[in-house]
């Protein structure tokens, strides 16, 4: 019998503080995820999970 894996790295429906945007992201990001209308950091990578530094709206599945 095979079980299943659960994956845990999702994509984030996030908004930036600044200017509102919404933008999609990878909570496990490798690089830097910048907004794109005003350039304000979103994500930051921490070598696994990343640090999310904006407002998150949605978990998509």
């Amino acid at each position: 019998m095979r079980k299943e894996r659960e994956t845990r790295s999702r994509f984030l429906r996030v908004k930036c503080t600044d200017c509102e945007n919404e933008q999609i992201v990878f909570d496990h990001a490798s690089t830097s995820v910048k907004c794109n209308v005003c350039g304000r950091t979103l994500v930051v990578p921490r070598g696994g999970k990343a640090e999310i530094t904006s407002e998150i709206i949605e978990i998509l599945e």
